[in-house]
């Protein structure tokens, strides 16, 4: 029987951020489907097995320069299942965004794949890395 890892996300018009929260986690498998489907399969310290899948509400790889914001993580209306939790330190709302749009902080710097070592995230899996993931 498999475990559920937290999974924090957040969002910009141009990106979603999803945090798998998974300190050490080994043999982590990564998927993620054009149309959607995320999945996701790792073991913990202790040899526990963690998995899930997620159909997001929209296309994970969107058309060159189309933008826009989602109205929730997942397809279903229904109410997430409780590891799904709102990552407040990096949600933006579309009018904060667009009045900070000009403004690159390093945190931002951190989830286009540059590493500067010095993150505490060690462990954590953001979708925006997922080419990495995919090795």
């Amino acid at each position: 029987m498999s475990r559920y890892p937290e999974v924090l996300w957040a969002q910009r018009s141009d990106k979603v951020y999803l945090t798998v929260a998974l300190p050490d986690a080994k043999n982590v498998s990564v998927k993620c489907e054009p149309q959607g489907l995320f999945t996701f399969s790792a073991s913990g310290v202790q040899e526990e097995a963690y998995s899930f899948s997620l159909e997001l509400y929209g296309c994970i790889e969107p058309e060159k320069g189309e933008k826009g914001w989602w109205k929730r993580l997942l397809k279903s209306e229904e109410k997430p299942a409780p590891y799904l939790k709102v990552d407040w330190n990096r949600w933006c709302d579309e009018d904060d965004e667009e009045s900070t749009s000009d403004l690159v902080s390093d945190d931002d710097a951190r989830f286009v794949g540059e590493d500067d070592g010095s993150s505490d995230d060690e462990g954590m899996l953001y979708l925006p890395d997922l080419e990495k993931a995919r090795g």
